[in-house]
C-alpha cells in the first residue's frame, strides 16, 4: 500500500479540506433539494385547493380524514425540505459549514420520508374516489413499494455494494 494511495497504489477519494468537502456537499444537497422542493410546493399547492372544490363536499368522513392528514404531511414535508435553507441562513458566519451539511442532509432524509407518506395519502385520497373499491388500496400499496424500492432500498445497495468493492480492493 501506498501512502496516499490503495494497495495497488491508485490515489482514492478527493484530496478535500473538511471546508472543501462541505462546500461541496452543501452544493449537491441544494441541487438535490431544488428537485424535490418543485414537486412538493406543486402537490401542496394542489391539496390546498382540494377542499374549495364542489366535489369536496361528497367526500365522507374517512376522505375528509385522509385529506387532513394530506395536507399536513404536505405542510410538514414542506417544512423539512425548506428546513436547510433556513439553517444555512441562520449559521452563516459562525463556522458551523460541516456541521449545517450534516444537518440540512438529515432534514432532507426526513423530508423524503414525510414526501413518501404525502404521496402516498394522497394517491389514497385520489384513487378512493375514483376506483370505489380495494383496488385503491392494491394500487397504493403497489406505489408504495415502488417507492420505497427506488428512494430507499436501491440507494442503501448502491452504498453496500460500494463497501464490498472497497473492502474488496483492500
Amino acid at each position: 500500500m501506498t501512502e496516499d494511495g490503495g494497495p495497488d497504489g491508485l490515489v482514492r477519494g478527493r484530496h478535500e479540506t473538511p471546508e472543501e468537502r462541505a462546500d461541496r456537499r452543501w452544493a449537491e444537497l441544494l441541487q438535490e433539494l431544488r428537485v424535490a422542493q418543485t414537486g412538493v410546493q406543486i402537490l401542496f399547492g394542489f391539496l390546498l385547493t382540494v377542499v374549495f372544490q364542489p366535489g369536496f363536499a361528497r367526500l365522507d368522513d374517512l376522505g375528509r380524514d385522509i385529506y387532513v392528514v394530506t395536507v399536513v404531511l404536505g405542510a410538514a414535508t414542506t417544512g423539512a425540505l425548506i428546513g436547510p435553507v433556513s439553517l444555512h441562513r441562520l449559521v452563516t458566519g459562525h463556522r458551523l459549514k460541516p456541521q449545517t451539511v450534516t444537518w440540512a442532509s438529515r432534514l432532507t432524509v426526513l423530508g423524503l420520508v414525510l414526501l413518501l407518506c404525502t404521496m402516498v395519502s394522497a394517491m389514497l385520497l385520489i384513487l378512493r374516489v375514483a376506483l370505489h373499491g380495494t383496488g385503491a388500496l392494491w394500487l397504493v400499496g403497489g406505489m408504495f413499494v415502488w417507492f420505497i424500492l427506488c428512494w430507499f432500498v436501491l440507494p442503501v445497495c448502491a452504498r453496500c455494494s460500494a463497501r464490498r468493492n472497497d473492502s474488496d480492493d483492500r
